[in-house]
C-alpha cells in the first residue's frame, strides 16, 4: 500500500482551533451502511442495550519543554518513562546531541543525555518534583497557540476519564464527553470501563515513507487489568471510545478477539487488510491525511466508506482533529 492512498484534501477552515461549548454540542457523523448526521448528546439513543463503552483514563502531562545545550537551544517533547528511570523523548537539534551532554532548564532542573538515536533521545532528569511543573502541554501543531498553551487549553486537553499521568496527547473521542452525557448513558444502562494507554510523542509524527509498510510505530505504554478485562470479554458489543482503546483492545487480544490482562507497550498498526477482532463500534475524531489513524479507521469501516464519509463531512463543515467534532464507525 501507498501511503498516498490515503490522502484527501482539507481546507485549512475546517481545522478546529476551540473545542465545541458544552462538549456533546460536537457534530456527529455516524456512519454505516448510510451517514447520519447526529451530535454526540445523541449518542445514548445511538448505542442498544448490551453495548460496553471502553474508555480511555490517561492523563495528559506537561510533556513540551525547552533545554540548553550551551548556546544551542533544544525543544524536547517527552514520549515515555522507563522502568529504569530514564525517559524516552523527541528532540529538535538532535544531531547535535551526544551522549554525556548535560541539558539545562528553567531553575534547578538539568537532564543528562544517555543515548540517541535520530530525532530520539534516552534522558536522565535530576528531579523528578520539578520536571513535573518544568513542562506545557504538547498542543498539535495545527492547534495555532503563538504564545503557547492557555490556561483554558489545560482543561480542555483533559478528558473526564484522566486519572493515570502518562500521555503526550489526549485520547480526543474522549474530549467529547460531559456529566449530562454520562448521566444519559447510565440512564440508558450503557456501562463503561476504563483502560489505560499512554499517548506518546510517536501519535504527532506523519508517515514518511511512501510504502505504508515501511513506517514504523512507536511503542506505547497501556494496561487493561483484569477485571477490565472479565467485564470487556463479557460485552455484547465493544464501543471503543478513541483509537487509543481500539489499539489497546487489539494489541490484548488473542485470534477470536479474546481480551487478555495486559501490561506493557502496545505497538500496534492497523491498517487495511488487517481484521480487527474486538470493537464492533468505534467513537473517533476526524484524522489528518495520510496518517496513521486514518489507516486504521479505513480498516475498520472500510476505505472507500471512510472517503465518502470524509468527503460529506467535509463538504457539511465539520471540524476536523483533536478539538473538532466526532464520526461514530460501525465495524465493516
Amino acid at each position: 500500500m501507498l501511503t498516498s492512498d490515503f490522502d484527501f484534501v482539507l481546507p485549512s477552515d475546517r481545522i478546529a482551533q476551540h473545542p465545541a461549548r458544552p462538549r456533546d454540542a460536537a457534530r456527529l457523523l455516524v456512519v454505516g451502511d448510510t451517514l447520519q448526521d447526529r451530535q454526540v448528546r445523541d449518542l445514548p439513543a445511538l448505542l442498544r442495550p448490551g453495548d460496553l463503552l471502553v474508555v480511555n483514563d490517561t492523563r495528559v502531562i506537561p510533556a513540551q519543554l525547552t533545554a540548553q545545550r550551551g548556546a544551542a537551544r533544544v525543544g524536547i517533547t517527552l514520549d515515555q518513562r522507563k522502568p529504569d528511570g530514564t525517559w524516552h523523548a523527541l528532540a529538535r537539534n538532535a544531531r547535535r546531541l551526544r551522549p554525556g551532554d548535560r541539558l539545562d532548564f528553567d531553575g534547578a532542573l538539568t537532564a543528562e543525555v544517555i543515548a540517541r538515536d535520530g530525532d530520539s533521545v534516552a534522558l536522565r532528569f535530576s528531579d523528578e518534583a520539578a520536571l513535573k511543573h518544568a513542562g506545557t502541554l504538547a498542543l498539535p501543531p495545527y492547534i495555532a497557540r503563538p504564545h503557547g498553551p492557555t490556561a483554558e487549553d489545560d482543561a480542555d486537553y483533559q478528558t473526564m476519564f484522566a486519572r493515570e499521568d502518562g500521555a503526550v496527547a489526549a485520547p480526543t473521542a474522549g474530549l467529547h464527553f460531559t456529566p449530562a452525557l454520562l448521566a444519559a448513558l447510565d440512564e440508558r444502562g450503557i456501562p463503561r470501563v476504563a483502560v489505560t494507554l499512554h499517548v506518546g510523542a510517536g501519535t504527532f509524527l506523519p508517515v514518511r515513507g511512501e510504502r505504508v509498510e515501511d513506517h514504523r510505530i512507536h511503542a506505547e505504554r497501556g494496561e487493561i487489568t483484569p477485571e477490565a478485562a472479565e467485564r470487556i470479554n463479557a460485552a455484547g458489543r465493544i464501543v471503543c471510545v478513541g483509537t487509543t482503546t481500539l489499539r489497546l483492545l487489539e494489541a490484548a487480544s488473542d485470534e477470536l478477539g479474546h481480551v487478555r490482562p495486559f501490561a506493557g507497550e502496545a505497538r500496534t498498526f492497523i491498517v487495511p487488510g488487517i481484521r480487527v477482532r474486538t470493537a464492533g463500534a468505534l467513537l473517533t475524531n476526524f484524522h489528518l491525511p495520510r496518517s496513521t489513524l486514518f489507516m486504521l479507521v479505513c480498516a475498520f469501516a472500510d476505505t472507500e466508506r471512510m472517503r465518502v464519509a470524509y468527503a460529506h463531512a467535509i463538504a457539511a463543515g465539520y471540524r476536523f482533529y483533536s478539538y473538532g467534532d466526532a464520526c461514530l464507525l460501525e465495524r465493516a
